[in-house]
């Protein structure tokens, strides 16, 4: 049994996908990834024993530096789908199911139903699926829906996709001998896809044509010790506050008024290098580490609001600050984070030394601190392995 496990996106999206896979390997099944270009990645998984097909454009380029232009990201993601139809055919060859992951896969699909093989689409955040009980998610590139209701703005964000892809993609479908699709959108994500999010932090409100499985996210325990270097930061003094922003490009000067505002508490700073090469003067700085032991030895944690620094700090039991900027579901997980009371959200465009004060002020409140002992008592641990069975299965039942 061969399952092929498609995403494109930053490290928060490859490194649940890899989890799933080393889940999958001690079920005996056989595994392949298509993931971006980019060494990272595809280092990583070779030094894991995962074989790895590289498909697409670079994706670092998308999220360092100045953020790329709308004409951009629309050939950008044109290029995108055709290599997913020139790449996803071989790299699916010999396989038993295709699990792709995001509304960037819009390919996949159509590959895993020329090939005969069970597909399923999965996703990290409820917002990414259309539902009444809340707005979409914004969308890079394209203009945010005007206020509406829940489903006026979901009505007019499929509109958005299918101008971007539909013609595109049906031209490829007609090729393959499969038959046009009228809504990408729905096409892609399906009427029963999957929810690899904990159910304690970002739980699905049922909603009308839509047979959600959420699994829990999809992760690995991660026993590499921290730096010596780091180790001896942390025991010289209080437990400080991390600044990182991940993958994500943070707004021009956002990282440094970040440290000014934790120095304003009289806390010490731990500043993550991330993907935007943060070098606060007068910092200390690490790359990449074991976050889940990091997060386990801060005050509070600064971050961008995606779903995977979300959860690790949320496992740690530690404070948060979530500062995203207005792209995906960053600014879903922020909003996360202050309606459980793990801490506080700030609009990232808008945040200044003040309110980033005031917000890591209020992060490192005992109540907050209690609040974020409580939710770790109830988060999973076992969405990898939920999620490898069921695809498992699926595939046996197919069989």
């Amino acid at each position: 049994m061969r399952v092929l496990l498609a995403t494109y996106g930053t490290r928060g999206d490859v490194d649940p996908l890899v989890a799933l896979a080393l889940r999958l390997r001690t079920l005996g099944v056989d595994v392949r990834l298509c993931v971006p270009p980019d060494e990272e990645f595809t280092d990583r998984l070779a030094g894991l024993g995962l074989p790895s097909v590289p498909l697409g454009p670079p994706i670092r380029v998308l999220t360092s530096g100045v953020p790329p232009s709308a004409a951009t990201l629309a050939r950008y993601r044109a290029e995108l789908l055709d290599a997913q139809f020139a790449g996803l055919p071989a790299a699916a060859a010999g396989c038993d199911a295709l699990l792709a992951v995001g509304l960037a896969q819009v390919g996949a699909r159509s590959v895993a139903e020329a090939a005969g093989i069970p597909y399923v689409y999965a996703t990290w955040a409820a917002v990414n699926l259309p539902s009444p009980h809340h707005a979409p998610p914004p969308r890079p590139g394209w203009p945010e829906p005007e206020p509406a209701d829940h489903r006026t703005r979901w009505a007019r964000d499929a509109d958005q996709v299918n101008a971007q892809f539909r013609a595109a993609l049906n031209t490829r479908r007609a090729a393959l001998g499969l038959a046009p699709v009228s809504d990408v959108r729905d096409h892609v994500q399906t009427d029963r896809p999957w929810l690899a999010a904990d159910p304690a932090l970002g739980p699905w409100r049922a909603a009308p044509g839509l047979d959600v499985v959420q699994t829990g996210a999809w992760t690995r325990p991660d026993d590499r010790p921290l730096p010596p270097a780091v180790t001896a930061f942390l025991d010289a003094g209080d437990p400080p506050v991390y600044v990182g922003f991940g993958s994500a490009g943070p707004a021009p000067g956002l990282a440094d008024r970040a440290v000014e505002a934790v120095r304003a508490e009289g806390r010490r700073v731990l500043v993550c290098r991330g993907w935007a090469d943060l070098d606060p003067a007068g910092c200390f700085v690490v790359g990449e580490v074991n976050h889940e032991r990091l997060f386990a030895r801060v005050a509070a944690v600064v971050h961008h609001g995606g779903a995977g620094t979300v959860r690790t700090a949320a496992r740690a039991g530690t404070p948060q600050v979530a500062v995203p900027m207005p792209v995906g579901d960053n600014p879903y997980w922020a909003g996360r984070v202050a309606a459980l009371g793990l801490g506080a959200a700030v609009d990232g465009p808008a945040a200044t030394t003040g309110s980033l004060r005031a917000a890591v002020a209020s992060a490192l409140t005992a109540g907050v601190r209690a609040r974020a002992a409580a939710v770790r008592a109830r988060i999973r641990t076992d969405g990898a392995q939920v999620a490898a069975v069921l695809l498992r299965d699926l595939v046996s039942a197919g069989a």
